[in-house]
């Protein structure tokens, strides 16, 4: 039997029983981790609110095998608020479904629990606080983190000089198959032909040129985001439930 104390945001949370919960977090030192916490669905549970997502937490957990993956699910014994980043998303409709696919998404990227995952949480971490400060446009920060997050995970998009054969751009084409922009002579069939601007914006949101990306024009966003969709949905091979919801 072992006590393991991680800081993580919480990603999802499942009802258990008749007062627990079932509490999926990316952490920082052990990436995706579900854990017990019982019962946090009694209004006298002390720390029921703080393990809602968006949470950014530091917990400590108890496991019956010694370990956080194996046999049985550890149990969440204590919890400390780091930063309620959820008080900021939740009160606003386009912050809150575009951090619901960031959430999504970092899951969908932590598959194997218990592996570390450092940028990943780093990822989301920082994003979320972004969201929450209303610093930038939600769909921007939302589309920024998406891409950081192909990139950090080894798929890195294109915008710019050609993805197969290094062309230096700025390139025409557009394939989502290809890896990103293409030149004419390597373009496969179905590549698109998205504006200049739309590629400069995802860029930008790829590099944290913010200036940029906040001066953009929203009919480039709106097809800079179908592009960042399209994209994230060909390495996830399946597309993200909340994006639909996603106020554009």
């Amino acid at each position: 039997m072992s006590l393991f104390r991680d800081d993580g945001i919480v990603l999802r949370t499942q009802k258990l029983g008749e007062a627990d919960r079932i509490i999926t977090l990316l952490t920082r030192r052990n990436g995706r981790v579900r854990a017990v916490a019982r019962g946090v669905r009694r209004t006298k549970s002390k720390f029921g609110a703080r393990l809602e997502p968006f949470s950014h937490v530091d917990v400590q957990f108890f496991a019956r095998g010694g370990e956080l993956v194996g046999r049985g699910l550890p149990l969440c014994t204590q919890v400390e608020t780091i930063a309620p980043y959820g008080g900021g998303i939740v009160t606003d409709y386009g912050r809150y479904t575009a951090g619901t696919a960031m959430l999504e998404t970092a899951e969908r990227f932590t598959d194997h629990e218990g592996e570390p995952a450092v940028q990943q949480y780093l990822l989301l971490v920082g994003g979320l606080r972004t969201l929450a400060s209303g610093a930038h446009a939600p769909h921007l920060v939302m589309d920024a983190f998406l891409l950081r997050s192909l990139a950090v995970n080894g798929y890195a998009p294109s915008f710019d000089a050609c993805a197969k054969c290094g062309m230096p751009g700025p390139n025409r084409f557009f394939s989502v198959a290809a890896g990103g922009s293409v030149c004419g002579e390597c373009r496969p069939a179905g590549s698109v032909v998205p504006s200049p601007e739309s590629l400069e914006l995802l860029g930008a949101l790829l590099t944290g040129d913010w200036e940029t990306a906040d001066a953009c024009e929203a009919r480039f966003c709106r097809e800079g985001s179908g592009l960042v969709a399209a994209y994230l949905q060909w390495h996830l091979e399946r597309g993200l439930r909340s994006l639909r919801y996603v106020e554009k």
